[in-house]
């Protein structure tokens, strides 16, 4: 009797999912007479019982599509809108597994996806996830399928904004996606020879921005190019975040406790526009014209590269093989050249960080970019 298992993807889109879907089925099915359904929507598809039937045909010709065939939300299964409440839905999302007598269930996702398998994990259910996210920053593996795509596309529009900045004599800023980790900003920037790349983990200086844009008008160089991941913040800003953060972690009440959240929430919703005011900075302190483009969505779009299809067709089709062999509760991670298993419980609530003395960040100042910090 063939073996059963469900596929969902969670999560921020991203190229490379539907490879990653293909390489899983394709191989399951064409080596192993395995039976795939895939669940609509994220964990709200395993709420609701929202399925489809991943068989040959369609599965066939999706490998260089973007997005997700399967659809995808940032639903969790243990904080679900239902009704207008939040509900913790975890016991409706194991009887569909088991109503459709899963033997596991693959979840494609980022950080949030891996920390909800391993929720259903301790549920009770087998799991195995695939590492996808834009921004790089899921721990224990070497890269996420969607990054190299994301990062070509900010490069590109690195590239092309030169033009227009050196015919203006501007400063452009660029706002590139990473919430936390900076490896897309960073990684596009250094490839677009951006001027200014500010990241995350390293908090910056606006005057010393300013005096590197002022070095450079010096020189001749009448444009700059500065990008921004958008969670990168000043030194002031990342002070402030540390203030209220040990200030949360130390609250003796509930009052005061909620009191800081508030205040952090207040915090990170003024911070939405920061690149504005960057830019609106940058542009009164140099006297040159400064202009901000913000990627956003532009980066999670488009069909994969080819460096992300081949990507996600090796983690798909070793998934296969590891559920052919009952091998589950883990994360398949890329270290070096090889795939490896790792624990979910190792993963989850973990990022991977840009480390401040990366061979990346080495190599950025070494071709004089200026990170804010010096």
């Amino acid at each position: 009797m063939a073996k059963n298992f469900g596929i969902l993807t969670s999560g921020g889109d991203c190229p490379g999912l539907n490879a990653a879907i293909r390489g899983v089925g394709k191989a399951g099915q064409d080596l192993y007479g395995m039976h795939f359904i895939g669940f609509r929507d994220g964990f709200r598809g395993l709420v609701q019982d929202r399925t489809m039937e991943l068989d040959g045909d369609l599965l066939s010709g999706i490998l260089t599509d973007g997005g997700t065939i399967l659809g995808t939300s940032r639903d969790k299964p243990h904080r679900m809108p239902i009704g207008g409440k939040i509900l913790d839905m975890t016991d409706a999302i194991v009887d569909t597994y088991k109503r459709h007598h899963l033997d596991a269930l693959v979840c494609l996702g980022g950080g949030g996806t891996q920390k909800n398998a391993l929720r259903l994990k301790e549920a009770g259910m087998e799991i195995i996830t695939l590492p996808k996210t834009i921004d790089n920053d899921v721990w224990g593996t070497d890269v996420t399928f969607g990054f190299d795509t994301a990062m070509a596309i900010a490069t590109e529009a690195i590239d092309r904004l030169h033009s227009t900045a050196t015919s203006h004599h501007r400063v452009i800023v660029v706002e590139i996606m990473g919430h936390r980790a900076g490896w897309l900003a960073l990684g596009a920037g250094i490839a677009g020879g951006a001027d200014v790349i500010l990241l995350p983990e390293i908090p910056y200086d606006v005057n010393l921005i300013v005096a590197a844009i002022r070095n450079r008008h010096s020189q001749g160089k009448r444009f700059s190019i500065v990008a921004v991941a958008e969670g990168a913040m000043s030194v002031e800003a990342a002070r402030r975040i540390d203030k209220l953060s040990a200030a949360k972690e130390g609250a003796k009440t509930k009052a005061a406790r909620k009191e800081t959240t508030a205040e952090l929430d207040a915090f990170y919703k003024a911070h939405v526009d920061h690149t504005l005011q960057l830019t609106h900075q940058l542009e009164a302190k140099t006297g040159q014209e400064a202009r901000l483009t913000i990627l956003g969505h532009l980066q999670r779009g488009g069909t994969p590269s080819c460096a992300d299809r081949l990507l996600a067709t090796r983690l798909g089709t070793a998934c296969a093989e590891l559920l052919n062999a009952g091998k589950y509760g883990g994360m398949l991670a890329v270290r070096g050249s090889k795939l490896e298993l790792i624990p979910l419980e190792d993963v989850a609530g973990r990022k991977k960080l840009v480390p401040t003395d990366h061979s990346w960040i080495e190599a950025a100042r070494a071709v004089g970019t200026c990170l804010g910090d010096r």
